[in-house]
């Protein structure tokens, strides 16, 4: 049979950060490709609102620079990153303690560095004043197992650490002998900012991926706003690639259908929609629960909140209040805020309390230890469905290639993560590849695919 003309190679719909990588790694090699995108704009979740010279995140999920992805997406060579403080501020019993690996935790040396700073520290809350760094939760012996934990997981392979039984996060730290101490008073507030799920239910797989990725290296944040990352790989790609303010509204092998440019022919479709979008245009496919996350961004001209916690990230140990972690995000990447600002971003999970702002203010005046009645509020961010929920037993490596010609890649189909979206892309491309072939390209001297235009 002959085979039907077609006008691109592979359509990918979505562009989120999981469609923009794998439309790179297709362009790289030779497959012409359109991304279409039913918003006004690139990066679905990544997104960055503008407001009188600052630049506010609606999610603000934090990145760190040992994820694998971000070295090796085609495009993200230029990626700028503003790092954190090493390791994180926790907030107990009124005062203020660092605590976590260094940025180089990941050999042996670093993680003995680790264990005698720890072990070294003082005993108990009396470390220190607030807003100065001291001994983190638990007396020595815990902070010397805490050290060593968090060198010896920066050091195992992610393979053996996803050969290992599979529990709620919570369960499996209890059922390893970490004291209930050291749950409360570290892992859980690092896990509940890393994960986004303050009751650690999320399996204990992807909780030890989150625990190695801070052992292995720096909290960090993309410069300029969340959108900086597929805002880049949008304009790395060959013109004309991305197409925003097409509405799919079916697809199948062979090609999808539009609300405004009728059918586009392919070879192959890759969804890269988040998960309910995916099921939406594929009845069948699972979508998981979702962790909510309500983001809230001050400013202020009064220096003191910098001068407390500098670029550090601060965890509430306590839990307090309604604010899980908090940051001057102004003193990690300058570029947020205009000159003489100060912006403080602060983040809620699960469900947000009524009269939230409220709410989170008198929390924030305990945390950094200075009032916060004059600081203005820029914005309050609300994602219902911000980051997908990953309770056991959860599938790391969900299947990507639905049949020839049809693939599905996201957040939702690895970990709810950057890293685990990028993956994603990653494995939904090499078998959109295999499944071409080497003579899988139309036009491959093409720069960009030509689509019908809107009625």
């Amino acid at each position: 049979m002959l085979e039907p003309a077609y006008q691109v190679d592979v359509v990918i719909v979505g562009a989120g950060i999981a469609g923009l990588s794998a439309a790179h790694r297709l362009t790289s090699a030779g497959v012409t490709t359109a991304v279409l995108e039913a918003a006004p704009w690139v990066g679905g979740r990544m997104s960055t609102e503008k407001v009188d010279g600052f630049r506010l995140d609606r999610i603000g999920q934090l990145l760190s620079t040992s994820y694998p992805e971000l070295r090796v997406t085609p495009g993200l060579g230029a990626l700028a990153v503003r790092r954190f403080a090493p390791g994180v501020l926790l907030h107990r019993d009124g005062r203020t303690h660092r605590a976590g690996a260094p940025a180089s935790a990941g050999s042996a040396r670093s993680a003995l560095h680790v264990v005698r700073a720890l072990a070294s520290a003082p005993r108990g809350p009396a470390a220190g004043p607030p807003g100065r760094a001291g001994a983190p939760v638990g007396g020595a012996v815990d902070q010397a197992r805490l050290g060593t934990a968090l060198g010896r997981i920066a050091a195992t392979p992610v393979e053996r650490l996803l050969s290992r039984p599979e529990l709620p996060a919570a369960q499996a730290l209890a059922a390893r002998g970490v004291p209930a101490r050291t749950i409360e008073g570290f892992l859980r507030p690092l896990l509940a900012a890393l994960l986004c799920d303050p009751e650690l239910s999320t399996s204990s797989r992807c909780a030890d991926l989150a625990l190695h990725a801070f052992a292995s290296g720096r909290l960090c944040v993309p410069e300029g706003g969340a959108e900086a990352l597929p805002e880049l790989l949008a304009q790395t790609l060959p013109h004309g690639t991305v197409r925003t303010g097409v509405r799919v509204t079916s697809v199948s092998t062979t090609s999808v259908a539009t609300a405004e440019h009728g059918e586009i022919r392919c070879r192959a479709v890759v969804l890269a929609t988040d998960a309910r979008a995916a099921a939406e245009l594929l009845p069948g496919l699972r979508v998981p629960d979702f962790h909510p996350v309500t983001v809230l961004h001050h400013t202020t001209d009064d220096p003191a909140p910098a001068l407390a916690t500098g670029s550090s990230l601060l965890l509430d140990a306590d839990r307090g209040g309604p604010v899980a972690h908090t940051a001057v995000l102004s003193d990690v990447d300058p570029s947020r805020a205009p000159a003489g600002r100060v912006l403080i971003s602060s983040t809620v999970l699960g469900t947000p309390p009524d009269g939230i702002d409220t709410a989170v203010r008198i929390h924030l005046a305990r945390l950094y230890g200075t009032s916060t009645r004059r600081w203005e509020t820029l914005a309050v961010h609300h994602t219902p469905q911000a980051v997908p929920a990953m309770r056991p037993p959860h599938d790391l490596r969900r299947p990507v290639r639905l049949l020839a010609g049809l693939y599905v890649c996201g957040d939702h189909r690895d970990t709810g993560t950057v890293q685990g979206a990028l993956h994603s892309a990653h494995r939904a491309a090499a078998a959109v590849l295999a499944d071409l072939g080497a003579a899988g390209s139309m036009h491959r001297s093409d720069p960009a695919p030509t689509l019908p235009r809107a009625a």
